[in-house]
Order: structure tokens, then sequence, then C-alpha cells
């Protein structure tokens, strides 16, 4: 699947909604940037922390979802860790999901995302499980 097919795919969804583009991946990463407008922010004008776990999801689920045979395994979330270390109010949001563990059912990805001048906004852990599809 290609980087266009994956940003296809997502138009429509709350991907779309929140100005999240996928920008690459490989076999054990992700990355994808979030451009900041006003409707992610919180009362304060700041990036609402929600919208940043949201990007860490994104990127951490298209992992695994790409890892995996999709007419064969569904891939679930099932917890997401995230600290947030320094507030956004403009520009651009850029995710680096990394894989920690892949194993036949359950896949761990760390998550880091920084700003336009690479400073570390937000670290995040996503867990997914892989399931058989029915």
């Amino acid at each position: 699947m290609t980087v266009k097919e994956i940003n296809e795919q997502c138009k429509g969804t709350l991907i779309d909604l929140l100005n999240i583009e996928f920008t690459g991946y490989s076999d054990t990463t992700v990355e994808a940037c979030m451009k900041i407008t006003p409707d992610l922010y919180q009362p304060m004008g700041v990036v609402h922390g929600g919208a940043l776990i949201s990007l860490a999801e994104t990127v951490g689920s298209a992992g695994s979802y790409l890892a995996v045979d999709p007419e064969k395994f569904n891939v679930l979330g099932s917890v997401v860790n995230s600290q947030h270390l320094a507030s956004a109010r403009d520009g651009t949001l850029y995710a680096v999901a990394r894989i920690v563990v892949k194993s036949d059912f359950k896949h761990v990805w760390d998550v880091e995302i920084k700003d336009d001048e690479g400073k570390l906004i937000s670290i995040s852990r996503v867990t997914n499980s892989v399931k058989p599809r029915k």
C-alpha cells in the first residue's frame, strides 16, 4: 500500500477531520503530520491533549494494520498511554511510531510527537491486539 492510498483510505474519517496525513512508513516505523488549526485547540488556545493522543493512536494503529494481512486479521487498539511534555499552538506536529514488540497477537509502538522546531511535545505507547477475522 502506498502512502497516497493510506491517506485516501482515511478520507471522511476522524483522521481526516484532525488533519492527519501519513508521510511515510517502513516495516518498523510510521510517520504522519498534523497541521495545527484552532479546531484542535482546547479553551486555553493550545492543542487539546485528545488530539495528540489521537495522532499517536493513528500512527501506532496504522503500523499494525500495515504489518498484517487485513483480510485475515483485525487490528484493535487496546491501550494508549500518553505523556504531554509541552504545549503547541501553531505550525505542524510530526509523529513517528517505532515498533517495540511485534508478536503474533500483540504489537506495541512507541510514538514521539514533535513540533516544527523538533521540540518533543508528547510521547505515547500504543498497544494493539491482532485478532484473526472470524
